[in-house]
């Protein structure tokens, strides 16, 4: 995917973790959700409708797998997940992106949205860093159990 740049936008609030398939994928650096972000790596893509027919497949495949990735995370910590919230807003970066974020019942904006609220908490280093190795070491979409 030669002709591909994410947004330079994204790099203000979130970090690289890794490329799937067809998405370069990143994490909210947002400590107080589990949340990932991810961007097909198709150039100019701004709508759904610029994605081929297979594109989009492989993108609601990788977004099952963020879903995943993200209860885990939410397990990880101690603190289970209630609901995935998945979106493709654009509103701010018109670069095609989902947002696949986990909530509680208990956080502290539940329940209206996360996007566009302050108080971000950034990870520690150290979190960070255990955060990234457990997204990376998920099962590519193509090996997710049935």
């Amino acid at each position: 995917m030669p002709d591909f740049a994410a947004d330079p936008a994204f790099e203000a609030g979130s970090v690289f973790v890794d490329d799937w398939s067809l998405c370069h994928v990143r994490l909210q650096d947002d400590a107080r959700f589990p949340w990932l972000i991810l961007i097909p790596r198709v150039a100019a893509a701004v709508e759904l409708a610029d994605l081929s027919e297979g594109e989009r497949a492989v993108l609601m495949e990788e977004i099952v797998r963020a879903g995943q990735v993200v209860r885990a995370l939410g397990e990880a910590g101690g603190r289970p997940i209630d609901k995935l919230n998945t979106a493709a807003l654009g509103n701010v970066t018109a670069q095609l992106h989902v947002h696949v974020v986990g909530r509680r019942r208990d956080d502290g904006l539940w329940p209206d949205p996360v996007w566009g609220r302050g108080g971000g908490q950034p990870y520690r280093a150290d979190a960070l860093d255990v955060v990234i190795s457990h997204v990376r070491r998920a099962p590519p979409a193509d090996r997710l159990p049935d």
